[in-house]
């Protein structure tokens, strides 16, 4: 398959060279150092001790890539505006675009099965309507990564999560079709786990329920997710923040697993703790306002993650990094 990856950074690089080592012509849509260094030397995946490297066409133009089979897209809710501006020379006719992005995408309500609640106005996840007016949805699959990876170098990503990673994809109406069945095969020759779902927001929210408690506490404090999870102070706040969230996606999806204290976190700092460290535009929308939209919709109490929600705004705010 060609197969682009439209902001690759971390966990876009990390999908770039697993799939280009699955033998699929995988090209990047990158910027800066990283772009530099991928061009001279190739692209490097450390996963432990072990390093492998692909050679993948790499440019900051997306026109000199040219039309693909699939576009998947691991920019940022922040960044999507910059695919709406660079995506045409990518699309051939039958060129669909993957969405793999934290908390709720802006083409949520796009194809929403009768069996849903209706849910709240998300304008504001797509300001101006630039993505509903260039992405039609015909083109729109949904996506949910569960995988840490970081940059430690221009043109090295580390892998931080060697036994867990997942890109979860779905048509925006959950039905069946050729070209999921087919980007699944894909992904799991380059040893991507992608199971089978029937219901592509039940994963969105299943992920969102962990963002929603511990990452914003982790945004709060400073601490990794683990260092959270472990810190005797949070042992009875982390509960009540998971019981407000259980009951927000178990009322738009009753079938999500709800979500508890118990199991392994991560020893590392979410993306919207790494966000607000180095200064980036942060996911505020789509991790604490739209959830908070959800709530609001339904008539559900949520005071503690209305606090949390409410301390992360002012946070980022108070850095220039939110002017929501």
């Amino acid at each position: 398959m060609r197969i682009c990856i439209f902001g690759a950074g971390a966990v876009g690089s990390h999908l770039a060279v697993r799939l280009a080592r699955a033998g699929h012509d995988v090209s990047c849509v990158m910027r800066g150092a990283h772009l530099e260094a991928v061009q001279a030397n190739g692209l490097k995946l450390r996963v432990g001790d072990a390093e492998c490297s692909a050679k993948v066409r790499a440019s900051g133009d997306p026109a000199k890539l040219g039309p693909q089979d699939v576009v998947i897209s691991t920019l940022k809710a922040t960044g999507l505006q910059g695919l709406v501006s660079g995506i045409a020379p990518l699309l051939g006719e039958n060129t669909g675009i993957v969405f793999a992005q934290n908390g709720i995408p802006w083409w949520y309500n796009i194809g929403l099965p009768q069996r849903h609640p209706a849910p709240p106005d998300l304008a504001f996840l797509d300001p101006g309507g630039r993505l509903r007016a260039a992405i039609p949805r015909g083109r729109i699959i949904g996506g949910v990564i569960f995988s840490s990876n970081e940059i430690v170098e221009p043109g090295v990503v580390q892998n931080l999560t060697p036994d867990r990673n997942r890109l979860v994809i779905g048509e925006c109406d959950d039905r069946a079709s050729e070209r999921i069945a087919e980007l699944r095969a894909a992904l799991s020759d380059a040893r991507l786990e992608s199971p089978p779902i029937s219901d592509i927001r039940e994963a969105i929210w299943s992920k969102l329920l962990t963002n929603m408690s511990l990452s914003v506490l982790c945004l709060l404090t400073g601490l990794t997710a683990r260092a959270v999870r472990d810190d005797a102070t949070f042992g009875n706040v982390i509960p009540r923040l998971l019981d407000e969230a259980n009951e927000i996606a178990q009322h738009y999806i009753p079938e999500v697993k709800r979500v508890t204290r118990s199991g392994p976190a991560p020893n590392h700092k979410p993306s919207l703790l790494q966000d607000f460290e180095l200064g980036r535009a942060m996911e505020i929308d789509v991790l604490v306002k739209a959830p908070a939209a959800f709530a609001r919709a339904a008539r559900l109490s949520t005071p503690t993650l209305d606090l949390m929600a409410a301390l992360a705004i002012q946070k980022a705010r108070d850095k220039g990094l939110y002017a929501g």
